[in-house]
């Protein structure tokens, strides 16, 4: 039996190529948990858990990803059967609530050694992929309208990008749907636009911002109430042409059940950390497919490690009607992986190789670390 022998985890802190601004803060920095876990064969698997602004966009922080993987999740697997991914799942589930983000760093890397000992991608743990690429959007954030057209302009003409997402929510509503109409305008046919709100809008709010927007072209809003108003979601995925996206409403397949029940979204956001690993991930796209829902891969802006590992998995789903924004590593000022992912022709490509497809810089991990790193390590016979 090859058994969990050690794990390490470490802190990175990268910045950003721009200010990233969301609803609720101004991102310069990207901080991310890296994770090794080291087999008893020898071999080994990498993940990642990365959020996004701290604590001001969710309830794990990066210290705190840490701190669960090291106190709770690491001393619970040490020891185990390294093969046995669903059997280290069912048990953290059971000892650990919540902290997805944290459960979803380790368990890539339980996917990422399982993997490369079989000698397959970790899309083939999950029935094969079906695609070689994916569409992928890019995030225009800096705010401002003539910035985000030139930026959109510049991707079109050199084809990485036409789908684009704005983040807005910070303004009035009236604000931001003018800044979504000049751009629209702007960019016309040639590009999709799409809007994230991040939770930042009322229901009165929404109720005038998805007309402005559906009369704007905006094709989508993503979540434009807070989470716990699902049928607030539900009357205005009713109510408009407009796509509603449900982001974060989606914490795991329960979630995905009761907003599917009451139709509380057209499309599902499905990310990888915000569902608590790969597997948890696929049953909410499992969720989204039965009830008829629109998919697209969603992203917390993780470097290439994760974005690779969620590639494996948006790899095997068939119709992925939105595309995805699997962009994180693009935002970044450099790529922590040896072999960066490849974004061309609109798209990006699934990393090749056995395990997630990554393999890290390791320069650049010691460039970019927090500290000196920490690591569990079973005790000698045991």
């Amino acid at each position: 039996m090859t058994k969990i022998d050690q794990i390490e985890t470490l802190i990175l802190d990268i910045p950003t190529i721009r200010g990233h601004v969301l609803s609720m803060a101004t991102m310069r920095t990207q901080t991310a948990v890296l994770v090794r876990v080291t087999f008893s064969d020898g071999s080994e698997g990498i993940g990642e858990g990365t959020t996004i602004g701290g604590l001001s966009y969710g309830p794990e922080s990066p210290e705190g990803i840490q701190s669960a993987i090291e106190t709770y999740i690491a001393p619970a697997l040490i020891g185990r059967n390294g093969d046995d991914v669903n059997g280290a799942i069912q048990l953290i589930d059971k000892l650990v609530k919540g902290n997805r983000i944290a459960k979803t760093a380790v368990e890539i890397a339980l996917w990422d050694g399982l993997g490369k000992r079989l000698g397959v991608p970790v899309s083939q743990l999950f029935g094969g992929a079906v695609h070689e690429r994916l569409p992928v959007a890019w995030t225009l954030a800096s705010g401002n309208s003539e910035t985000d057209i030139a930026e959109a302009q510049e991707m079109i003409e050199t084809r990485r990008h036409n789908i684009f997402k704005l983040k807005i929510g910070k303004r009035s509503v009236r604000e931001d749907v003018a800044h979504v109409a000049r751009i629209k305008e702007a960019l016309g046919d040639a590009a999709s636009v799409r809007v994230d709100v991040n939770t930042a809008w009322s229901v009165q709010d929404a109720r005038w911002g998805l007309k402005g927007l559906q009369e704007a072209g905006c094709e989508l809003v993503e979540q434009p109430v807070p989470a716990r108003y699902r049928r607030a979601m539900a009357e205005l995925a009713k109510g408009y042409e407009i796509a509603v996206m449900a982001d974060e409403a989606l914490n795991g397949p329960e979630d995905a059940l009761e907003v599917a029940s009451v139709r509380g979204a057209d499309v599902f956001a499905v990310k990888i950390g915000q569902s608590g690993g790969l597997k948890r991930a696929s049953e909410v796209i499992a969720i989204g497919q039965a009830a008829g829902l629109g998919l697209y891969g969603g992203t917390m802006l993780e470097t290439g490690l994760s974005t690779a590992a969620a590639l494996q998995l948006f790899s095997t789903v068939e119709d992925l009607a939105w595309g995805t924004e699997l962009f994180g590593p693009l935002l970044l000022t450099e790529d922590i992986l040896a072999e960066p992912i490849i974004y061309r022709d609109f798209c990006v490509e699934i990393p090749k190789g056995i395990g997630i497809g990554a393999t890290l810089d390791q320069d650049k991990i010691n460039f970019f670390r927090r500290d000196g790193g920490r690591t569990m390590k079973a005790v000698a016979g045991e």
